[in-house]
């Protein structure tokens, strides 16, 4: 049986990420998504709104299991005894990133490939952080997200407002 790991913050998912399990559930019998739980980025939702959200978005693919997880990708991929790591590229500042960790990981688990997933062109444009800005901002986000994910972060810019608190996920949008 062929497993593999789609290993992310998913902070929030997006339409890329489910493009990517889409596609990777058909190459493989079984798709572990991992959702990173600890993470040295400033994130938006906690690690089980991550999961939730995933899981929602996720349960029309069969073949899909949506986890939290900490640690080494390589350990967690060992830990569901996957075969692989799926990854996906957007742009071709993604692929520098993306092969340093490929790297990384053969010294670590020389058993498990990496298997890179380029986006589809529909959803290429497509980032957690453009996501979050537009939505922090106001702006509507219903082409980038599903309709749950979009009411989330909706939900959150609204407490973090009502706070008094700077969320500070501004980019470059906002000019």
């Amino acid at each position: 049986m062929r497993r593999a790991v789609f290993p992310a913050t998913f902070d929030p998912i997006h339409y890329g990420h489910i493009d990517i399990a889409e596609r990777a559930a058909r190459v493989f019998d079984e798709l572990f998504v991992g959702v990173y739980a600890h993470s040295a980025k400033k994130l938006l939702f906690t690690p089980e709104e991550r999961m939730a959200l995933a899981v929602e978005t996720l349960k029309h693919i069969p073949n899909v299991t949506v986890a939290l997880y900490t640690g080494l990708t390589v350990d967690y991929a060992r830990q569901v005894d996957a075969s692989a790591v799926v990854r996906g590229l957007r742009v071709f500042s993604d692929f520098e990133l993306e092969f340093r960790m490929a790297l990384a990981n053969r010294r670590l688990a020389p058993n498990i490939e990496v298997v890179n997933f380029i986006a589809g062109e529909e959803v290429l444009h497509i980032s957690s952080s453009t996501v979050r800005e537009i939505a922090s901002l106001g702006g509507d986000v219903s082409t980038f997200v599903p309709s749950i994910v979009a009411e989330a972060l909706h939900r959150r810019f609204a407490e973090l407002h009502h706070d008094g608190a700077n969320p500070n996920y501004m980019i470059s949008l906002q000019d």
